[in-house]
């Protein structure tokens, strides 16, 4: 199981992989009702270096990505469900609308997104932040029909 990462132990986590010369994987999203495309794009995305890091999205950001009623489910609880995920190794949750801030403070040798984003899509500091750390950015496909907005619809809500 992932640990749950603070802030102010990120820096600590992030050196200890630099010293270690381990290469750090970074993805980020709100990962409010974990389906198995979620399992699917982070168990991919583990392949691509030592160590998985996922940012999770406070619960005011989604709000503000996702719309009222969002997120379902909190932060902590969120963050804790990702946490518990073999192919996770640490999670931190950021408050910030975009990954910028939670990218410079871990500067992945690659940072991967899903295929609902085409590379001009991505966010410029975003992409920018990556490539000042020496990071790549990678764009993965994800699985047809499965998303939260999917399960939801299901639902009726």
């Amino acid at each position: 199981m992932g640990s749950i990462l603070t802030w102010e132990k990120l820096s600590g986590w992030r050196e200890e992989q630099r010293r270690g010369g381990r290469r750090v994987v970074a993805t980020n999203g709100c990962f409010d009702l974990l389906h198995v495309g979620h399992v699917r794009f982070l168990q991919e995305a583990r392949k691509r270096g030592d160590l998985l890091i996922v940012g999770v999205n406070g619960d005011r950001s989604v709000r503000e990505l996702k719309g009222q009623g969002r997120p379902v489910n909190g932060e902590a609880d969120r963050a804790e469900v990702v946490a518990a995920l073999g192919c996770v190794d640490a999670v931190v949750i950021f408050p910030e609308k975009r990954a910028t801030e939670f990218l410079r403070a871990v500067r992945p040798g690659v940072y991967v997104k899903g295929g609902d984003y085409q590379a001009e899509q991505l966010d410029k500091d975003e992409v920018e932040a990556v490539k000042a750390g020496g990071g790549e950015v990678e764009i993965l496909a994800l699985t047809p029909g499965r998303s939260t907005s999917a399960v939801l619809q299901k639902l009726g809500t």
